[in-house]
């Protein structure tokens, strides 16, 4: 294989997301990195020095961001032309790997994604994927993409790596340079090139694993045990409330123990924890295994949005509220706190299961956007609360804004407070999950 000195690589970033876009800066602040994404919104958005997944605020991107590279080493280039990767040695995959209507994993934007990278790929070069996949997807869903658009063998004229992205978004602690790295490469040389250039940015270091298909497993369990300990959670909630016992106050009580997991209660969502299980289920079941586990807790994850509103009409039941002419404030519509990504949230859930019951629905988030939501849901949100008094209010997710709000002022005498997130101080919610 073509061995380059590494301060040499140029690098293509192929999906500007949540997962791209940092990736990218980071590699920026050494290499030439173009990065490469098909929706031209996406990059002129980037272009005028703007985030719109706050991953990264303006001073950190337009700290790298270039128009052309000129005489500099080291920089990003974003772009939705084809020809502007063409001279890179190293090209990192980063779409996302949603699931259908059933359930089942969608390989579509890998697939694409790795036909574009085929149709420049030359002798030499090195593919890594970073989406969260099935143990195998690299080697017998991708690989056979890449060389049948480029025309070119696998691991003789091009290699292929995998390193599962740890991306937390919303997190502005645990960024992609401080959470250690898996790596993992076709062959022992290639593995080792790989990890070689993710320990030049990552500050926390990498761990080379033995194989691709490893590296692969390492990462889709990371989510499936996450889903199945909040499953667990979750289970207890259920059985908590219907004993009058506050969950809340036994998971402190018991977290006094050393080696107590500090999971919460709550609704799963989003585009990794949400789906990651179904991909290992697939996987597994196509191999003769049903696993019982790791399926039950996708269950009651995706049964909890039915939970929260059912439970919810029935306090307001309980106070002589008339449900079918009342008037319920969501806080929050994203999958998760401070963040605006709304793919996969369950708030969706409730919102629709309250508005079955025949309840007047508003939903309020500040950081989503309304227009993404209406599309992709069909529901129209806003970002600001209207000065409205209601029968109840569902805390959905804990932005920072909705924390230390007075919710008097849209409360009725007899209203229901109901916190999911547990951030409320004593004596401001009815009822918590």
């Amino acid at each position: 294989m073509r061995i380059l000195n590494i301060s040499m690589y140029k690098i293509a970033i192929i999906g500007l997301g949540y997962v791209g876009l940092p990736l990218a800066r980071l590699f920026a602040t050494k290499y030439r990195v173009v990065g490469f994404d098909i929706n031209t919104s996406r990059i002129d958005e980037l272009r005028s020095g703007k985030d719109s997944t706050h991953e990264l605020s303006p001073e950190l991107l337009n700290s790298v961001l270039l128009s052309e590279f000129g005489d500099k080493n080291n920089g990003l280039l974003v772009t939705n032309e084809l020809t502007l990767i063409a001279d890179c040695s190293i090209y990192i995959i980063t779409v996302p790997t949603p699931v259908d209507k059933n359930n089942n994993p969608d390989l579509t934007p890998l697939y694409k994604a790795s036909e574009t990278v085929g149709k420049v790929l030359k002798k030499g070069d090195i593919v890594v994927y970073e989406s969260t996949v099935y143990p195998g997807v690299t080697e017998e869903e991708c690989i056979p993409v890449l060389e049948r658009v480029s025309g070119l063998k696998f691991n003789t004229d091009f290699f292929a790596g995998y390193s599962p992205e740890r991306i937390n978004p919303g997190d502005k602690e645990h960024t992609v340079e401080k959470i250690l790295k898996v790596t993992s490469g076709s062959n022992p040389e290639v593995a080792k090139t790989v990890d070689d250039l993710y320990s030049s940015v990552i500050t926390a270091g990498t761990y080379l694993a033995s194989s691709i298909k490893v590296a692969e497993a390492a990462k889709v369990i990371e989510n499936s045990q996450r889903d199945i300990n909040i499953a667990f959670v979750n289970e207890l909630s259920k059985i908590f409330n219907a004993l009058e016992i506050d969950t809340y106050e036994v998971l402190k009580a018991a977290g006094t123990k050393w080696n107590f997991l500090p999971f919460k209660p709550g609704l799963v969502g989003g585009h990794c924890i949400g789906v990651d299980p179904y991909y290992l289920a697939q996987k597994a079941q196509a191999h003769g295994y049903f696993p019982e586990i790791i399926l039950a807790g996708r269950k009651m994850n995706d049964s909890m949005g039915e939970h929260v509103s059912s439970q919810l009409v029935k306090m307001m039941v309980k106070k002589g509220i008339e449900v079918q002419k009342s008037k319920v404030l969501v806080l929050g519509f994203t999958f998760k706190e401070n963040c605006p990504d709304v793919r996969n949230t369950k708030v969706e859930s409730v919102v629709k299961s309250l508005v079955s019951f025949g309840v007047s629905v508003d939903v309020c988030d500040p950081q989503a956007n309304i227009d993404e939501v209406n599309n992709e849901y069909g529901l129209t949100i806003m970002n600001q609360i209207p000065s409205n008094q209601y029968d109840g209010i569902l805390l959905a997710v804990s932005h920072n804004e909705f924390i230390g709000m007075d919710l008097s002022n849209y409360k009725k005498t007899n209203s229901v407070v109901y916190d999911i997130k547990g951030i409320l101080p004593a004596g401001q919610y009815d009822a918590r999950l």
